[in-house]
């Protein structure tokens, strides 16, 4: 029987993944539970998501902090106060320092509206757009010290049509997300996740080669 993870999520947003993991815990596909939902910013919407659960919440403003290592820190003493295993990051605006980092070392996961190592940083669908690339996506990696850099744990693809905007590629992208990031902590949860170098191997994979995409169709 796998066990349930203790995560805290980290939002500063809508909290839409917030939502996801709620969602996927409740249909009993992910077997994590949420201790606490940390904010920075206390008119986070994914709060009131939160709340709506009965979730345990915190709100950290980062303005009652010296430095960007003593909020950390203090984000961290939450933590593992409740006993959060995983920290997952969701929305959350913020860049981790090393402090944090090395507390939660390859237990910190985050999704990227992109398909990393391309378009780190923000605004990505509008650079992919520019790029005119014909695939984007989204990554869940586990963070490590520089910015979208980390070891990748799962991605999705989505196909990019001539009459996108940032608008629509983005939603379309958003779907994807909210079922990749479940996914990629129930393959946690399950033990199965090894980081190794850059790699992140997952026991017990299939091959299937017939899975090509192709943009613009053949």
């Amino acid at each position: 029987m796998t066990r349930q993870v203790p995560i805290g999520v980290l939002i500063s947003g809508s909290g839409t993944n917030l939502q996801a993991i709620i969602d996927a815990i409740d249909a009993q596909v992910l077997d994590a539970r949420i201790e606490v939902v940390v904010s920075n910013k206390a008119d986070a919407q994914g709060l009131a998501r939160a709340k709506k659960h009965r979730l345990c919440t915190e709100v950290v403003d980062p303005k009652g902090f010296p430095s960007r290592e003593a909020y950390d820190q203090a984000v961290v003493e939450i933590l593992q106060r409740r006993g959060v295993e995983l920290v997952v990051l969701a929305g959350f605006m913020r860049l981790l320092s090393p402090v944090f980092v090395k507390s939660y070392s390859n237990r910190i996961m985050n999704i990227h509206p992109a398909l990393l190592p391309a378009f780190p940083g923000l605004r990505v669908q509008k650079k992919a757009l520019e790029h005119g690339v014909r695939f984007s996506g989204c990554t869940v990696h586990f963070v490590n010290d520089e910015c979208d850099e980390g070891p990748i744990i799962i991605q999705a693809v989505v196909p990019v049509f001539a009459n996108d905007n940032e608008t629509s590629l983005t939603a379309r992208i958003l779907q994807q997300e909210h079922r990749i990031y479940p996914r990629a902590i129930q393959l946690y949860a399950e033990g199965r996740l090894h980081v190794v170098g850059r790699q992140v191997l997952i026991d017990h994979l299939t091959t299937d080669e017939s899975q090509v995409l192709i943009q613009p169709p053949l």
